[in-house]
């Protein structure tokens, strides 16, 4: 059975071809199956300002399966990026597939935290309930 999905995940997608992997770090939120939150990942253009980009995250946990879209917050990234995955049984691991419709796509995994940042985060979102 797979639990809540809020906290903090670490995680990796991969481009087609022979273009590096990227790593990004996720803040997720789960309320009634609802997933909200923000991924960040290093900016891999040197030219990039902040050397970081921001993005907003939204969509839905049902079961094992989990849908979110990610949209970046950057003027240099203005695509908005699907990803659908699984989650493992122990809710420790998100995989799956990330596309940019009619242009990309690959494959993902997201790890969840050590469970030491697990509890701050956790904290945190029982006192929004």
């Amino acid at each position: 059975m797979t639990q809540n999905l809020s906290g903090l995940w670490h995680g990796q997608f991969s481009y087609p071809r022979t273009f590096q992997a990227e790593f990004f770090t996720a803040s997720l939120l789960e309320q009634a199956g609802l997933l909200s939150g923000v991924i960040t990942e290093k900016a891999q253009d040197p030219l990039h300002a902040s050397g970081v980009f921001l993005a907003h995250v939204s969509g839905q946990h049902d079961g094992t399966t989990v849908h979110f879209l990610k949209r970046y917050e950057s003027i240099t990234r203005t695509h908005t990026v699907h990803y659908t995955g699984q989650v493992n049984s122990d809710s420790t691991e998100i995989s799956g597939t990330w596309s940019i419709p009619s242009n990309w796509s690959g494959p993902f995994l997201m790890v969840r935290a050590h469970p030491q940042h697990q509890r701050a985060v956790m904290r945190q979102t029982e006192q929004v309930d």
